[in-house]
């Protein structure tokens, strides 16, 4: 008994057609998650932060408030990693500066943990352009502790 293993020109072609359409969906997925953004109506560099987002492909919902404080601690912020704007998507808490890229690997990963921060406001980080990036980090934080989740020069993973 003999089997051809050669495929057809139709299984070819068809397979062919089928990789770059999985490809896009499986790419855009992660940026079909709302993030939920609590920020001050005044602050540039939080509205930069969220155009990055955009930019990115995520759709975002902005909520202007002048009191984060009570939030940030509803969410489980550490002081420490507390910044100027806090997010909310598919259950994680996106807190301060953090690219688009980590927000992505993120909801991919899935990780345990509360959520990412970008303690404080590096120079070139998304929403702080201008000046020569620094290299930072972004924290995944939760109850068991606190890592290094992925680090950055600007909004470029290094």
């Amino acid at each position: 008994m003999t089997f051809n293993l050669r495929p057809s020109r139709r299984s070819v072609l068809a397979l062919v057609a089928a990789v770059p359409f999985g490809t896009n969906l499986a790419a855009f997925g992660a940026a079909a998650e709302t993030v939920t953004v609590h920020k001050d109506p005044d602050c540039g560099c939080c509205s930069g932060w969220v155009k990055h987002l955009e930019g990115a492909g995520f759709t975002t919902k902005v909520i202007e408030t002048r009191n984060l404080d009570p939030l940030k601690r509803r969410l489980g912020v550490p002081d420490d990693l507390a910044a100027c704007h806090t997010a909310e998507v598919a259950g994680y808490v996106i807190e301060g500066h953090v690219p688009a890229a980590a927000i992505r690997r993120l909801l991919q990963e899935k990780p345990r943990g509360t959520g990412l921060a970008v303690p404080g406001m590096p120079v070139g980080s998304p929403g702080m352009e201008g000046g020569t990036p620094e290299r930072y980090d972004v924290v995944l934080f939760g109850p068991a502790g606190r890592r290094t989740y992925m680090s950055f020069v600007g909004d470029r993973s290094v």
